[in-house]
């Protein structure tokens, strides 16, 4: 269950900034009250106290920018090129903060590995962590993206170009290549995208 420190009326606008509904407390020492179908946010004088299934969500968002987060990434292609969709799942010390998936259009399995790379990136950075450790099935983009391979393709430089922006914005980061059943998560959603 985590309890972050905070102010709660800043608490307050980062949900409801977020569009988390916010409410009255139900005690006089609850300041206000928020929830999410997976878990509750509970204020009080000076910290907020996040219970339930999935509290990870929202003890990120109340949490002041920073901290680190751990993603996992993964694009499928059904025919290379073919039918594509990219997924990802944050994962903090308090859980998951997010998991999705989509669909992407037709792609090449490379493309869509590099697609799900942004995407996880640019909602990690929506977050406000500056530290993020990035683990990935693909050799290739995680060759890439760290310089130990070059990228011949014009169009996949543009997603290195990319991903490498974006990891610029953090403090620290990694990426690591992975087998696919520690990203299994990532695969589940970017497969079930596809079927959708």
């Amino acid at each position: 269950m985590p309890v972050v420190e905070c102010d709660p009326s800043t608490a307050r606008d980062r949900l409801e900034g977020a569009g988390v509904g916010v409410q009255a407390g139900h005690t006089e020492h609850e300041r206000w009250r928020a929830e999410t179908d997976t878990a509750t946010a509970v204020a009080y004088d000076g910290k907020v106290v996040v219970q339930g299934d999935e509290p990870g969500r929202l003890a990120a968002l109340l949490r002041d920018e920073g901290g680190r987060v751990h993603v996992y990434c993964d694009g499928a292609s059904r025919g290379n090129p073919g039918p594509a969709a990219v997924g990802w799942v944050l994962v903090t010390g308090d859980g998951i903060i997010e998991e999705d998936g989509r669909e992407i259009g037709t792609a090449t399995n490379n493309r869509a590995e590099y697609e799900a790379l942004v995407a996880a990136l640019e909602r990690a950075r929506a977050f406000g962590f500056d530290e993020a450790e990035i683990r990935s099935d693909s050799q290739l983009v995680v060759k890439q993206v760290t310089g130990i391979w070059n990228v011949e393709d014009p169009a996949l430089r543009e997603y290195r170009v990319r991903a490498r922006e974006i990891l610029s914005t953090f403090e620290e980061w990694s990426l690591t290549h992975v087998p696919r059943e520690v990203n299994e998560r990532a695969d589940e959603l970017a497969n079930e995208a596809l079927e959708g």
